[in-house]
C-alpha cells in the first residue's frame, strides 16, 4: 500500500491572522473555501460542522498545512499544547535563514518560547508560539553539502 502525508490540519482562532503569519513565513496559500454539510459531519464525524478552511503549500511543494476556523460548533479553547504533552505536539519548517524567519514572527507578536539553540553543529532551531498558541519549530541547517 502506498501513503503519503497529504497536509496537517489545525484548528485556529482568526483564519486571517494565521494566514498572514504563514505567508509572511513563506508559505503560499493555494485554495480557500467555506466548507459543511452531510459530507463533511460525516468526514470529520461532528455534526452541523461548518468552517472557514485555507490550505497553504510550502515553497517546494512538499508540504501543506490546512487551517480551520469554525463556524459551527463554536470553537473550543484549550490550554497551549507544551512542548511535553502527549498528542498533536508543533509543526515544524525548515528555513535556510533563522534570524530572519524569527523577525518576521516577531512583527506578529511570536517569539522564542526561550532562545535558540545549536544542535551538534547541524542545527540551529527553536519553538516559538504561532497565532492561536499553536506551536512551531524552525530549524536552520549549519551543514550544507
Amino acid at each position: 500500500m502506498a501513503i503519503k502525508l497529504e497536509n496537517v490540519g489545525i484548528a485556529v482562532r482568526d483564519l486571517e491572522e494565521a494566514i498572514a503569519f504563514f505567508t509572511d513565513l513563506g508559505l503560499t496559500v493555494i485554495g480557500r473555501d467555506t466548507v459543511s454539510g452531510e459530507w463533511t459531519d460525516t468526514a470529520v464525524g461532528l455534526d452541523g460542522n461548518h468552517a472557514n478552511i485555507a490550505m497553504l503549500q510550502t515553497p517546494d511543494g512538499q508540504g501543506r498545512l490546512e487551517l480551520f476556523e469554525y463556524i459551527h460548533p463554536a470553537a473550543i479553547e484549550s490550554h497551549p499544547t507544551r512542548p511535553n504533552d502527549i498528542g498533536m505536539h508543533r509543526v515544524a519548517f525548515s528555513v535556510d535563514d533563522i534570524d530572519k524567519a524569527l523577525e518576521i514572527a516577531a512583527k506578529h507578536g511570536c517569539h522564542p518560547l526561550r532562545g535558540v539553540a545549536t544542535y551538534a553543529d547541524i542545527y540551529k532551531l527553536t519553538y516559538l508560539r504561532g497565532p492561536s498558541g499553536i506551536l512551531v519549530m524552525l530549524a536552520e541547517e549549519l551543514k550544507k553539502d
